[in-house]
C-alpha cells in the first residue's frame, strides 16, 4: 500500500527568481527528512528589501503571513518560515490548524538543549534587532553569550555563492571569539541566508552549530509524526478574520513593486 506523502509549505521571505530559489531549497540537502513528506518552498509576494529594522518587521509579518494563510486549505500539513525573524509565524498560527514554525525561536530553544548559552553568528550587526526581539519574548537574553558579527553586506538573493573562499574564514574566526572570550557553548548561524556556511563551521568548530532552516523543517517533521500543533489557547483564533483583504493588499503590493 502506498502512503499518502504530506506536503509542508516554506514561506521564502523575498520574491525572487528561480535560479536564487534553488539555493533556498538547497537548505534540503544533507538532511534526512521522511520520504513520506513533500517540501514546496513559495516566494512571498511583496515585502522588504531586507529585515533590518522594525519597518521592515512589520511589512515580513504581512508578506509571509499572506503566503501561507490558506496553506490549510491547498492541503499542507504544515508551514516553516524562511527567516529567523519569525515573521508572520504568530500570526499563521492564529488562522491554521496545522502547525507552523520559524526558525528562529526554535533554534535558541534547541540551542540550550545542547549547551547552557549560546551565540549567534551574523554578517551584519543591523540584524541584531532581530535577536532581540526573540530574546525578549523568549525571556532568554542570560543565555546568549554574545552576538558576532563579520560586518559585510548582505545578499538575500544569491546569498553566499562565490563569497565562500572570502566569507566562511570570517565566520570562523568570530566562532572561535564567541567560543573563547564570551563563553558559548553552541553557535546559531544567524540567518538562513548563511545556511551554505553550515558544513565548514561545523567541521571545524568544537561546539555545535545549529543551522536554523532545517532545524525548522525537522520540527515540522516531528510535530507531525506526534500529533501536535499550536495552543489554541496560546493563539486564538481571529474574531472577524480578513484574509481576503490581506490578500488583496499583497496583490497590489506586488503590482506596485513590479511598476517601480
Amino acid at each position: 500500500m502506498t502512503s499518502v506523502k504530506k506536503k509542508i509549505l516554506v514561506v521564502v521571505p523575498f520574491a525572487m527568481s528561480p535560479e536564487n530559489l534553488a539555493l533556498r531549497q538547497a537548505q534540503l540537502k544533507g538532511i534526512d527528512l521522511s520520504p513520506d513528506l513533500v517540501f514546496e518552498f513559495r516566494t512571498v509576494k511583496a515585502g522588504p528589501v531586507n529585515y533590518s529594522s522594525h519597518h521592515d518587521f512589520v511589512l515580513a509579518d504581512a508578506a509571509n503571513f499572506e503566503a501561507g494563510c490558506r496553506a490549510q486549505d491547498e492541503g499542507f500539513a504544515a508551514v516553516c518560515i524562511d527567516t529567523m525573524s519569525d515573521s508572520g509565524v504568530a500570526a499563521l498560527r492564529s488562522v491554521l490548524d496545522i502547525p507552523v514554525f520559524g526558525p528562529g525561536k526554535v533554534s535558541m530553544l534547541a540551542a540550550l538543549m545542547l549547551g547552557d548559552r549560546f551565540s549567534m553568528l551574523t554578517l551584519a550587526n543591523r540584524w541584531k534587532p532581530l535577536y532581540k526581539k526573540a530574546l525578549d519574548e523568549l525571556g532568554m537574553h542570560h543565555k546568549c553569550a554574545s552576538v558576532r558579527s563579520i560586518e559585510l553586506s548582505t545578499d538575500n538573493q544569491a546569498l553566499l555563492s562565490g563569497k565562500e573562499e572570502d566569507v566562511f574564514p570570517l565566520l570562523e574566526q568570530a566562532a572561535y571569539e564567541a567560543i573563547e572570550k564570551d563563553g558559548a557553548e553552541v553557535l546559531i548561524l544567524g540567518s538562513t541566508t548563511m545556511h551554505q556556511s553550515h558544513i565548514y563551521l561545523s567541521q571545524r568548530l568544537p561546539v555545535p552549530v545549529i543551522n536554523p532552516g532545517p532545524l525548522s523543517y525537522k520540527m515540522a517533521e516531528a510535530a507531525l509524526g506526534l500529533g501536535l500543533s499550536q495552543s489554541r489557547k496560546a493563539y486564538p483564533r481571529p474574531m472577524h478574520p480578513r484574509l481576503d483583504m490581506l490578500q488583496d493588499m499583497m496583490s497590489a503590493a506586488k503590482q506596485s513593486v513590479n511598476r517601480t
